[in-house]
């Protein structure tokens, strides 16, 4: 009985295959948009976990300031001393290396070349908290960083820029009016969190950057690895605790910095996206349920036009199970049909927005069972009206139908 229902509602579609089309437009969009979207947004999270993780791992940040804010949100509190690091290495439990590091925008030249980029003050320690690699080259020296050498890191952004094809290691670059000696070139790390691009960097001895560079001693950030296996919050409280009584905090005064735990930043980060990704998604399956309207709409036609067809096989016969079963599985097949369209349609599109998002393509079998399994339950869910009323019909009456 099934399998005649399924030939029936395939000949029926056939016959019509236009509008059979045109029926299943909105659960093709419907699928589409829901797949594409819950694709892309999980690609995007995972894009966000990675990045974070890039800035290193057991990390915390601890800046001038009560809260995160834009570029010179802290300024009104006190900066950090380079002593301030070495405190918290000594004192506090749990911390594997510390690096206080200081910024400044700067052009640097080379090769005849111009460039843009961030200058940044910091020890051999800011490699480790920071996670990062040196494709070539070397770190600092303890005589280099001491005696404040004209020596830099750079990243593989200004290395490009100022470089091209040609060598980087050895060669002197102009930071400001300062010469500097290429010693090392970092690894790659791409775009941040946050769209920035973590490449375009200069680095250089925290002596060599304040003396030459900057003119004063101020830290603007306080970079703290921990060890494996320490309670985040126990550091975190220590390092509190330190820096109150270095500032002289009275037990009433509120802090004058703010420590970020980079692991708590990107469980935010990701699980507002994830939020995101569902909203989209719920927003997207409304065209899912417009489409399951139409779907009802032509089946009703359809009921109209075949009604001397259904009263025939009615008087024959037939009962009003089979001829709603008939109808019931014309629609599934209908839905289903676009399902399927609408996944292949996602996949080709899913792929091209990860591409031009430069996100990674995470391909999630669960989500497509799902939309298609929710796209034949629109067939069912609307199409089941038009089959009861089709099984419904008396047949002397269908008969008589013009």
């Amino acid at each position: 009985m099934l399998l005649n229902a399924l030939i029936l509602a395939l000949r029926s579609i056939r016959r019509n295959l236009l509008r059979s089309f045109l029926t299943i437009l909105g659960v093709v969009i419907g699928v589409a948009a829901v797949i594409t979207m819950v694709t892309v947004g999980n690609g995007a999270t995972l894009a966000i976990q990675a990045q974070i993780q890039g800035l290193g791992t057991n990390l915390l940040q601890v800046r001038p300031g009560q809260r995160m804010g834009p570029a010179g949100a802290g300024q009104a509190a006190p900066a950090f001393l380079a002593a301030d690091a070495q405190a918290i290495f000594e004192q506090v439990p749990g911390v594997l290396a510390t690096a206080p590091e200081a910024r400044s925008g700067g052009t640097v030249v080379a090769n005849g070349r111009n460039w843009s980029s961030q200058l940044i003050g910091s020890s051999n320690d800011w490699l480790l908290t920071g996670n990062w690699r040196l494709a070539e080259g070397r770190p600092f020296s303890e005589e280099e960083q001491r005696a404040g050498a004209a020596v830099c890191l750079i990243g593989e952004t200004v290395r490009r820029e100022l470089f091209g094809p040609n060598p980087a290691l050895g060669a002197m670059l102009r930071v400001r009016q300062m010469p500097c000696e290429v010693v090392g070139v970092l690894a790659a790390k791409g775009q941040g969190a946050f769209g920035n691009d973590q490449d375009d960097l200069v680095q250089m001895p925290l002596n060599t950057f304040q003396r030459r560079i900057v003119g004063h001693t101020r830290i603007g950030i306080l970079q703290v690895s921990m060890q494996d296996g320490v309670e985040t919050a126990t550091v975190r409280a220590g390092i509190v605790q330190l820096l109150r009584e270095r500032r002289n905090l009275s037990e009433t005064d509120e802090d004058n910095f703010n420590v970020l735990d980079t692991r708590q930043l990107a469980q935010t980060l990701s699980g507002t996206t994830r939020i995101m990704t569902l909203l989209l998604g719920a927003v997207a399956a409304v065209s899912l349920i417009v489409g399951g309207i139409g779907i009802m709409n032509i089946m009703l036609v359809s009921v109209t036009e075949r009604t001397r067809e259904i009263g025939l096989r009615l008087a024959i016969g037939a009962r009003e199970r089979e001829v709603l079963l008939q109808f019931l599985i014309e629609a599934v097949v209908l839905a289903a049909i676009g399902g399927l369209i609408g996944m292949t349609l996602a996949l080709g599109a899913s792929i091209g927005l990860s591409a031009l998002m430069s996100v990674p393509f995470v391909f999630d079998p669960a989500i497509n069972a799902l939309a298609f399994a929710f796209s034949a339950a629109i067939g069912v869910l609307f199409g089941y009206f038009p089959a009861r009323r089709a099984a419904r019909l008396n047949p002397i009456e269908a008969l008589r139908h013009e």
